[in-house]
């Protein structure tokens, strides 16, 4: 069931920085812009009264506010079965595992993943109340043709879970065809009462760039009402400047550009405002993760979504760089997963699972994750102080120098 927050967020950073960072994303989007990769895109920039130079969209912080204004504060995403919908937003955490992996690592061995692997780890998800979604793309079915693996990949979501399922987002396509079967799989309550019937990831090429199939799949998705969770990938120093104030203004900015053109698409269509936030090796390239500065970034970045008042997508989970289940992937994955429940975020991806920075999902590591994650869990319910916690009866039963083990 969907994590209830009921503690106070870590919140770093005092309103004079926040006031700063809002200066420094409202300077890079008017003054050096967006690009985007469609003219449609540009088209609708461009009728709201915005400076199209090329494929690079100028835009009034103002107007960017305005639009962000018109989504939901949160949603609720729908599920085959009425009972499993949640929502996303308030003070509430949707969990899923990790998704994107083109390898997979069962029993020691690591191979491309095949359909039968994909649909393993939708059953798993199904299983655990741990998780909330299997999401879209837990693994990719390598074995399977790539015209046709969404397809694929949807029946099998459908069939195995009746948790939420996310749509396809790798082409306009592959989103208007996972449109198609989430409306047969939910008939007529999809999109019913203003909820979302299907969502989607949208992942910005980071720095300030949307590509042509993110933004195919964007205005598909946006038109049909879907929930868009808005996401740049920031490395930094490899996607975005190596220090932590900087990566979190462009990230704002990144999002945002994006949220305002879901808008224009279909105004008050549900949104997440995503990060995705953490450090490069810079002696070697490789991402790097568990490490202070994306804790940082994720306790600040939930900040700033609160301040927008949108839902927030973490960049937190359960991320290593370690190959196999090891010491290190558990305490890389615990310091994410940590920051990123503190930071109360209410969409966290890549929740149990992620091995190799993200290029395998292993079963044991899941088990490891979902060990963690209810640890955490646990941790953040409030301490229940009354008559019966203080134990005055134990103590009296015992007495001194007695043992509570016995009594």
């Amino acid at each position: 069931m969907p994590l209830t927050y009921r503690q106070a967020p870590v919140a770093p950073l005092d309103e004079e920085q926040l006031d700063q960072l809002d200066r420094g994303w409202q300077r890079l989007v008017s003054e050096i812009g967006v690009q985007f990769d469609h003219p449609e895109a540009r088209r609708l920039f461009a009728e709201a009264g915005q400076r199209v130079d090329g494929d690079v969209v100028h835009l009034d912080p103002a107007f960017v506010l305005a639009q962000a204004a018109l989504a939901p504060r949160s949603f609720t995403l729908q599920a085959r079965n009425p009972a499993r919908d949640v929502v996303i937003g308030r003070e509430r955490a949707v969990l899923l595992p990790a998704q994107g992996a083109p390898f997979i690592r069962r029993g020691g061995v690591r191979r491309e993943a095949t359909l039968a692997d994909f649909e393993d780890i939708v059953r798993i998800a199904q299983h655990l109340d741990d998780l909330d979604s299997p999401g879209t793309l837990p693994c990719e079915p390598n074995d399977r043709p790539l015209d046709s693996r969404h397809l694929d990949m949807a029946r099998a979501l459908f069939r195995l879970s009746d948790k939420p399922v996310m749509g396809a987002q790798i082409s306009g396509v592959a989103a208007a065809d996972s449109l198609a079967m989430a409306r047969i799989a939910l008939g007529p309550r999809f999109g019913a009462d203003g909820a979302a019937g299907s969502s989607a990831v949208v992942n910005v090429n980071s720095p300030l760039r949307y590509d042509e199939r993110m933004l195919e799949a964007l205005l598909v998705h946006a038109a049909a009402g879907s929930a868009i969770v808005v996401t740049p990938f920031l490395l930094m120093g490899a996607m975005a400047p190596v220090t932590i104030p900087a990566a979190l203004v462009q990230q704002t900015a990144e999002a945002l550009a994006g949220v305002a053109l879901v808008q224009l698409v279909r105004p008050g269509c549900p949104v997440v405002l995503g990060s995705f936030l953490s450090t490069t090796d810079m002696k070697t390239g490789s991402p790097g993760f568990g490490g202070p500065e994306s804790a940082i970034g994720l306790h600040a970045s939930g900040q700033i979504a609160r301040r927008l008042g949108l839902p927030w997508r973490s960049g937190g989970g359960a991320l290593t760089s370690s190959p196999v289940p090891d010491a290190q992937a558990a305490y890389e994955g615990t310091v994410t997963m940590t920051a990123a429940l503190q930071a109360q975020a209410n969409l966290v991806i890549h929740a149990a699972g992620w091995l190799e920075g993200g290029l395998a999902i292993g079963l044991e590591k899941m088990a490891v994750d979902i060990d963690i994650l209810r640890t955490l869990r646990a941790s953040l319910e409030p301490l229940v102080v009354d008559e019966g916690s203080l134990a005055f009866d134990a103590h009296d039963e015992v007495r001194h120098g007695g043992h509570f083990l016995g009594a």
